[in-house]
């Protein structure tokens, strides 16, 4: 393994926003390309597109909270909000990956040259990612992102594509108007130089599943059963290693899930859209968009609700997003904590597909708990199995519990490197207006 030392993560889902398809494979990763990835660690991107959200409000929270299913008042309800100990509603965690204005410039010379497409005719798959939170988001906040490539890494034998791949990840700085970091995302992705799910026939035995009364009413038991914690805390000292988490259902996947998702987080970082929108970005991005059967230009991101363009890729069926999963886990871990605690990190692979008809439990366990400065910490492992019985998104999250010894949840701090970060990127952007 090359590079600047991160394992590339097992895979896989693909992105749905690589300018590849997923089964390409005209394309070369380049000794030129991947130099020039690694020129780009640590270079702000400049973003082509506006993010979903400009600005927060209870009307997009609320939304966000929709798309993944969570009516938890604290994410819905301003009138609730303001009884809790945070004074308002506030954003769902994941809300960021909605939000933030880039002010990054737009790059000309030798830096527009540097970002130039890499990996062109490559397969692109996300395969996980990381989160931190710091501070909560209010209604009517605006905050700002910084997009930089932090890693780059390589495998020349890989054992998901049986050849070269690289894998990146892309850090999201979020800093509020004062440049005080409030999150930050590292999202891995992986390009694979050979193979292909429809070469491979890795899924040719799978079949979109099929249900009987007596199996909708079992998942219908675990929504049924589902338990939010609410406004009632959850001390650090209650907490017992091995505790279950009580388990979340979510499916079976229908095309409902994906519109609900879209409806939360927009249609893509990429920039498509309908009709006249569509037209401009195609002819931005033709690489983005293949003919379908009719002869009609049509993302390549299809393959979430395409049927017929994911089984021309050897895949079953259609497929979820990697991100409507991160939110499912998230979800487990805000119902668990309740409305006091303040979930601090948050790590999901994504491993495999989760095709339409399938259904995933999303449970959890408390494995481990400690004492860190002024925080009382749990660590829980997590877990996202289908009816297959794969777990098909494993993650990790660590949370802040209220303490009945020291009081409230302190909030904690981020590491110098992002304060240091979030104030240069503050004042970068006002120097330049």
């Amino acid at each position: 393994m090359a590079g600047t030392g991160r394992q590339a993560r097992p895979a896989i889902g693909y992105s749905g926003e690589s300018m590849a398809d997923a089964d390409s494979t005209a394309g070369r990763l380049t000794d030129e390309d991947i130099e020039r990835a690694r020129r780009q660690v640590g270079v702000p991107k400049f973003a082509y597109n506006k993010p979903f959200n400009e600005r927060a409000t209870p009307d997009s929270m609320r939304h966000f909270a929709f798309n993944y299913g969570d009516d938890n008042p604290l994410f819905n309800d301003r009138g609730y909000g303001r009884k809790t100990r945070w004074g308002d509603q506030i954003a769902p965690p994941l809300f960021l990956h909605t939000t933030g204005v880039n002010l990054t410039p737009k790059p000309d010379g030798e830096l527009k040259e540097l970002f130039k497409g890499l990996f062109r005719g490559v397969g692109k798959y996300y395969t996980g990612v990381d989160w931190t939170w710091w501070q909560p988001l209010y209604p009517d906040q605006q905050l700002f992102v910084e997009r930089v490539t932090s890693d780059v890494s390589i495998n020349e034998s890989s054992s998901f594509s049986g050849g070269r791949t690289v894998t990146e990840t892309y850090r999201d700085l979020y800093v509020n108007h004062a440049g005080i970091p409030v999150g930050r995302r590292e999202e891995h992705y992986l390009s694979a130089e050979r193979g292909g799910t429809k070469k491979s026939g890795k899924y040719a035995g799978i079949k979109r599943q099929t249900y009987t009364p007596d199996d909708i009413a079992k998942i219908d038991e675990i929504y049924e059963a589902e338990t939010r914690r609410g406004a009632e805390p959850r001390f650090w000292e209650d907490v017992e290693i091995g505790e279950e988490m009580i388990p979340l259902a979510k499916g079976p996947l229908t095309m409902v899930e994906i519109i609900s998702y879209h409806m939360g987080m927009g249609l893509s970082s990429s920039g498509i859209g309908p009709l006249g929108l569509g037209y401009k970005q195609r002819r931005k991005m033709p690489a983005f968009y293949v003919e379908d059967a009719h002869g009609v230009p049509d993302v390549v991101q299809r393959v979430h609700w395409d049927h017929e363009r994911a089984q021309q890729l050897g895949l079953p069926s259609s497929y979820d997003y990697g991100q409507m999963r991160t939110s499912w886990l998230i979800h487990l871990c805000t119902n668990w904590m309740g409305d006091d605690a303040w979930l601090w990190k948050f790590s999901c692979q994504s491993r495999a597909f989760n095709f339409m008809g399938d259904t995933t439990i999303c449970s959890g366990k408390v494995v481990a708990k400690r004492e860190e400065g002024a925080h009382r910490l749990v660590e829980l492992e997590l877990a996202s199995t289908n009816q297959r019985g794969q777990n098909t998104a494993p993650g990790t999250a660590t949370v802040i519990l209220p303490s009945r010894e020291l009081g409230p949840v302190v909030l904690p701090q981020p590491e110098e490197e992002m304060r240091i970060a979030g104030a240069k990127m503050r004042a970068g952007a006002a120097r330049a207006r």
